[in-house]
């Protein structure tokens, strides 16, 4: 991989934190965990615009759906079966939705990075 041109920049949506916690976390990897690591990831990133609608679907309509996406099951089902705390809950996910994302994308990043040094 080019050192000068990061293919992390392709991402959709991705944040000047998100992007700095991945060349840092890929610093002690060979080019090719480095390409296994990106196709890990990639497959496993949430954009933070994936969570802001999927959180407004559940303003809207299924409460909790963000939760589900972000692989959060306990919240999720107590976002569905109490409307989202009565949409307080969600309202602070609509705020946070881009912090979210990030918390979830660092978790994978990890789980990518742990699959890139086992599979060389």
């Amino acid at each position: 991989m080019d050192m000068y041109q990061s293919p992390y920049m392709g991402l959709p949506g991705i944040s000047t934190e998100e992007l700095a916690f991945l060349q840092q976390a890929t610093l002690g990897l060979t080019d090719d965990q480095k390409k296994y690591f990106y196709m890990a990831y990639t497959g496993k990133r949430k954009s933070p615009q994936d969570v802001l609608i999927f959180t407004l679907i559940g303003f809207f309509g299924v409460a909790g759906i963000q939760r589900f996406l972000l692989g959060q099951i306990g919240m999720g089902l107590l976002y569905f079966f109490t409307g989202g705390f009565c949409l307080i809950g969600t309202v602070v996910d609509l705020v946070n939705h881009k912090t979210l994302a990030l918390e979830y994308n660092q978790k994978m990043a990890f789980e990518s990075f742990n699959i890139a040094k086992l599979g060389n």
